[in-house]
């Protein structure tokens, strides 16, 4: 069976803790799009961990952890995190990469952090971790496949013809220093003895697990609102953030996602510029972001603090229906336990029209929050293991918000440990 695990919002919902919880029933667990620009906090027996690139099922000694053909494979960062683990005590994982999956070249940094620089105050607010650099070159076709690191002759050509190419936009637009191929051509080979213990037809291997039936599950990076196609573009990431393209990017037919486990987050929080229409500002912010997760709300890549607001129902349930979600997971829901009221935005006002259904971008812009507030409870509810034990109000709030989403809520997410979960029958 393949189970999707993604995201409905801007990312950050939680989805590393339930990917780490659900992989303990899987055999295989596949990031398929994206790259190290955003991370996954896990903390579990072995310490905390912030995860970039593997999948969060890396500590399991039965599972299988994949980098599928849709990612954004910076290879050094790969190495270092499987080192990271190791050197904590983590029993080395056992790790796939796909013989499809494209480099993240040395100088797809430097023009991402160049671009933001040129755009000054209109830039994207991008982690600089290469990504849209990254997934233009793919199209433009002009990346590189990991399988294209074991033909030294046609890897030199190549890495000349495409360091032409480069050298014009530094010298021109950027007035940047040139990329040397010969170093990069070196840098090159340095990548392909790194990743080479792991290479791997990885849609094979996968049509084979389908066929043993084996437990699959397709990790996704970010959330629904930084899909290229359906987000809040252009403030988005470059790759599908949606489960359907988890067929794509790991190689698999599309029927075979049975299951598609939305992590919804109990109140909003965003990394990054683009359109939130129900971000809050000052003290009440502050105090949210630090409440916020277990480590408060900051970027698991970059530490920036993330913007914050209340629970934006429009969006969440838009992110669910583009997910095409079977299950929700509603997760730091413990944080919200200090609030009297708490303000959930149930529709958007634009041009003195209200609506529930999520705009496009040029729309988004000039929304306008309309809140419905509900009761707090007022209480921690951190060590509670069954539903019927929440609160009254507490449980009010999951049911308004499962009513909302039109999605069942299976799982409720009291505190950041692994075992913090309530399941909903």
């Amino acid at each position: 069976m393949v189970r999707a695990i993604v995201g409905a919002n801007w990312g950050d919902e939680g989805k590393g803790k339930i990917t780490d919880m659900l992989a303990r029933e899987s055999d295989i667990i596949i990031r398929f799009q994206g790259g190290s620009n955003a991370g996954h906090t896990i903390i579990n027996n072995y310490g905390k961990f912030a995860l970039h690139l593997l999948p969060s099922g890396v500590f399991y000694g039965h599972t299988t952890s994949i980098i599928g053909n849709g990612v954004a494979l910076n290879i050094p960062y790969l190495f270092n995190e499987i080192k990271a683990l190791t050197d904590k005590g983590v029993p080395a994982p056992r790790i796939l990469v796909s013989d499809r999956a494209q480099i993240m070249m040395p100088y797809h940094v430097l023009f991402d952090t160049y671009e933001e620089e040129r755009l000054g105050g209109k830039s994207f607010g991008s982690t600089k971790s290469g990504i849209a650099p990254f997934y233009s070159d793919k199209y433009a076709k002009i990346g590189f496949q990991v399988s294209e690191l074991f033909d030294e002759a046609a890897l030199k050509e190549k890495v000349e013809r495409v360091c032409e190419l480069k050298n014009v936009l530094l010298e021109h637009l950027y007035h940047k220093p040139a990329i040397d191929p010969e170093e990069l051509f070196k840098t090159l080979l340095e990548y392909r003895d790194m990743v080479k213990p792991y290479v791997c037809d990885v849609s094979r291997y996968l049509h084979d697990a389908i066929k043993e039936g084996k437990n699959i599950l397709l990790e996704g990076q970010l959330g629904s609102l930084k899909d290229p196609d359906h987000g809040i573009y252009p403030m988005v990431t470059s790759s599908s953030t949606l489960a359907a393209y988890g067929a794509i990017g790991a190689g698999i037919p599309p029927y075979e996602i049975k299951n598609i486990t939305t992590v919804v987050k109990a109140y909003s929080s965003a990394v990054g510029a683009g359109a939130f229409v129900s971000e809050i500002f000052g003290q009440e912010a502050d105090e949210l972001r630090r409440r916020g997760g277990d480590a408060g709300e900051f970027g698991a890549t970059t530490g920036r603090p993330r913007r914050m607001g209340w629970f934006d129902a429009v969006a969440s349930r838009y992110g669910c229906r583009i997910q095409g979600a079977t299950e929700v997971a509603l997760t730091v829901l413990d944080v919200l336990g200090y609030l009297d009221e708490l303000p959930v935005c149930v529709g958007y006002e634009i041009d003195g029209k209200v609506t529930k259904d999520f705009p496009t971008t040029v729309e988004l812009e000039k929304a306008k929050p309309v809140y419905t507030r509900l009761p707090g409870w007022k209480c921690d509810i951190r060590g509670i293991k069954t539903y019927e034990e929440l609160p009254k109000e507490c449980r009010d709030y999951v049911e308004f918000i499962e009513k909302e989403l039109g999605v069942k809520i299976t799982m409720v997410s009291n505190g950041p440990g692994r075992d913090e979960i309530i399941y909903r029958r």
